[in-house]
């Protein structure tokens, strides 16, 4: 009778699994065979694009990974380490769940908020902090509704319930994503970096420990289902989407914090995508060892699982452990205590194979090396081509579209936009509060910032992307998202230090896609190179289109930015609201006769076609050292940047914490509705106590930056140009409750 290994698999399997004919080929060549079922499940998760980043990795590498804070690369571990002083280091890092919560939105997001998680605690790290970035279709359909709902309760409920705060986001509508909804988790955890547990197997005879939750059929496959179109029938897929405990997690948590206080550990990994196959490969190939592990001896939650059922699955809140052998009683007691699996399941060998078993069968058998990024998985650099479309954007012209005689009417319908008014009804349903670290809650300020008790520091968070911009030039649309990641840090008082970065775009064999792909690069490593904030890790999810009739339409490119920055000494923490009556106000930075890709040209006029807006990285560069300064001299007492909606929406946002207002004037050199809509880059709004104003002058005129005088802080009236545009708390009303109006029906 043959044996599984003899089980040969064929062709149609292959590629019914997700692999390409001619990898399947290779396969063959690797193992001087062809593969039996199990070993080609293996393959086709840890080849697949998500694992493997086949169609990015070329790119990838072009990112620049040294920065002046780095301790560990991208690529080195689970997630970036970043030295913070005083004997601390930040492990941060963002990934997507797109697909799963296209179909299970619930489940989706909340399992995306626990996978991060991991990734930071696996290390040694305690989280934090946590944020997201979300992307959603059409706000008036029945079906975005059921997404947002869902995501945003999903985040909710477990990250409120494993008890770490989420302190910063951002949501953002159109239609390009009504397929594909993007779901991007953001977490940091703080640790002692000499205490950096690795995701390494090493020692032969050490044994080998799953840790955590049961393995059951949820999630198996879930890295090639995430690498694949969403359609109509993906539904009958819902077996790919994990299910979550946040309360196995906070006890995962807990335990692997003790565990790092002893000497047991050689290793660890979080079973996130292709769950035990990918922990074990990865593992053993960071180590150039072996390892044997008995299928069997896995806690499984269903009776009869097959060998590629549980190598594929991806339950969650469970992790592999390498163990110093000896110290077995040490992991078991640790785990016991906190109620938790602690199996030893295997053994690290001299050979550079991992071998799986089933009741002393084996059922597979592969060399470590052949299945991960940088050994033996395929690299290709794919085509690309500039689409048309991106010349035709750049014919616009701000002569074609009329001024609008009510600009008030124009930015009352700003404040209501789902693009621009407050996102309370989301961030109501997450806990900020919890932890006790959180610093901007009552404290509005333009990036999340959390305190690192014991110092005198703080760190500051934000994530970032306009996808929009991207669309219609990548590369300066990227660049924008890095700077604006900066712009908010710098704004709340930080020193931008790393990115993480999480990439989402269309089909890489699309070479219109691609385009779009290498241009985010291309702007990223400019950017980044500019400001030393180096590309610690973070993801790829492709495939993120709709095919209509046989036309791929792929979602907006969102190359999406998580930033962190340090705050060196806590009393440099800014927040944006205006403190007092009489303040003055300025504008750093120009202004221009530019309304590209502005929320006002694309929602009021309903043009989609236009150019990137204005942006210098220069002059960017050169406006953040003079924030930067001007903080630190405490010659300011509120700052916000110009971003989404522009000036007026900035200065409202600003009006609202205290209900005050202001009186300004705009530009006669440029267009009144491109003044107060339009978002050229590189402007920051900073108001100034009547006291400080000499200083504050004497600063700006030695800096690169320009400047120049708005107005002032009123009492709660919002005046332009000698004409009332209302109160602010008719403004404040409409600005908090345009979300609950699409959301609650």
């Amino acid at each position: 009778m043959e044996s599984t290994l003899q089980q040969v698999a064929t062709l149609e399997q292959a590629v019914e699994l997700g692999l390409r004919p001619e990898e399947f080929e290779m396969i063959k060549g690797i193992l001087g065979r062809t593969p039996n079922f199990t070993e080609t499940a293996v393959y086709s998760v840890m080849w697949s694009e998500h694992c493997s980043y086949k169609n990015s990795i070329f790119w990838l590498k072009k990112l620049p990974k040294d920065g002046p804070h780095m301790l560990v690369k991208a690529g080195e571990e689970n997630a970036g380490l970043v030295d913070i002083g005083d004997g601390l280091g930040c492990v941060f890092k963002i990934e997507s769940h797109n697909h799963p919560s296209a179909l299970e939105p619930y489940q989706g997001a909340a399992t995306g908020v626990g996978g991060i998680n991991r990734d930071i605690f696996t290390m040694g790290a305690r989280p934090i902090a946590q944020m997201n970035s979300l992307r959603f279709g059409d706000i008036t359909k029945d079906r975005t509704k059921w997404l947002v709902k869902g995501v945003v309760k999903g985040i909710g409920d477990y990250g409120n319930a494993f008890g770490i705060p989420i302190v910063g986001g951002e949501v953002f509508f159109d239609k390009s994503y009504n397929t594909n909804p993007l779901v991007n988790a953001f977490s940091a955890g703080i640790m002692d970096p000499k205490k950096v547990i690795s995701a390494t197997s090493k020692g032969p005879g050490n044994p080998v420990f799953i840790v955590g939750s049961s393995t059951g059929k949820d999630g198996i496959a879930g890295a090639a289902f995430a690498s694949k179109d969403i359609t109509e029938e993906s539904a009958s897929d819902l077996p790919s989407v994990q299910v979550g405990d946040p309360f196995m997690e906070k006890l995962l948590l807990e335990a692997t914090m003790e565990l790092a206080e002893t000497n047991a550990i050689v290793g660890m990994q979080d079973m996130g995508a292709a769950g035990i196959t990918c922990s074990s490969c990865e593992m053993s190939a960071a180590g150039k060892v072996g390892m044997d592990i008995n299928l069997d001896l896995v806690p499984t939650r269903q009776e009869n699982m097959l060998p590629y059922e549980i190598l594929l699955s991806e339950s969650q809140e469970r992790m592999l452990v390498v163990v110093k052998k000896g110290e077995e009683k040490v992991v078991k007691q640790i785990f016991d205590k906190w109620d938790l699996h602690a199996e030893e399941i295997g053994v690290v060998t001299d050979s550079d194979r991992v071998r799986y078993f089933m009741n002393g069968e084996v059922v597979g058998d592969v060399p470590a090396e052949s299945l991960v990024l940088g050994g033996g998985a395929p690299v290709y650099e794919r085509e690309y081509s500039e689409p048309a479309y991106y010349k035709e954007f750049k014919k616009f012209s701000i002569d074609s579209i009329e001024q609008p005689e009510n600009l008030k009417e124009v930015a009352f319908s700003l404040l209501q936009n789902p693009n621009i008014a407050s996102k309370n009804w989301v961030t109501d349903q997450y806990d900020s509060m919890v932890g006790t670290r959180t610093m901007t809650t009552n404290r509005p300020s333009d990036a999340g910032i959390v305190n690192i008790k014991g110092t005198n520091k703080a760190l500051a968070m934000t994530v970032d992307c306009n996808s929009r911009y991207v669309n219609a030039d990548p590369e300066v649309g990227t660049m924008i998202a890095v700077t604006e990641a900066a712009r908010n840090i710098t704004c709340a008082g930080g020193v931008p230090s790393a990115i993480t970065n999480c990439l989402n775009f269309g089909n890489p064999y699309n070479p219109e896609s691609y385009w779009q792909f290498v241009g985010a690069i291309k702007g990223m490593s400019t950017a980044c190179e500019k400001f030393k904030t180096p590309v610690t890790g973070g993801n790829v999810s492709f495939y993120n289109q709709t095919v209509t009739n046989g036309v791929e339409v792929p979602v907006f490119p969102t190359p999406t930015i998580g930033m962190i920055g340090i705050v060196e000494n806590k009393e440099h923490i800014m927040t944006l609201d205006f403190k007092d009556k009489g303040d003055l106000i300025f504008i750093l930075g120009d202004s221009h006769d530019d309304i590209s890709s502005s929320e006002y040209l694309v929602s009021y006029h309903g043009v989609n076609a236009s150019p990137a807006p204005y942006f210098n990285l220069e002059e960017e560069f050169q406006l953040q050292q003079t924030v930067r300064s001007l903080i630190q001299g405490k010659l300011i007492n509120a700052a916000h940047d110009v971003a989404d909606g522009g000036l007026f929406v900035t200065l409202v946002e600003m009006s609202i914490p205290r209900e005050l207002g202001f009186d300004i004037v705009t530009d006669s050199e440029v267009r009144e509705d491109a003044f107060l809509f339009g978002e050229a880059q590189g402007r920051v709004v900073v108001t100034v106590n009547e006291d400080q104003e000499d200083d504050f002058l004497e600063n700006m005129m030695n800096s690169n930056t320009s400047f120049t005088l708005l107005g002032h802080v009123t009492q709660g009236k919002l005046m332009i140009d000698d004409e009332h545009f209302g109160f602010i708390k008719e403004a404040k009303a409409l600005f908090n409750q345009a979300l609950a109006k699409h959301l609650d029906n």
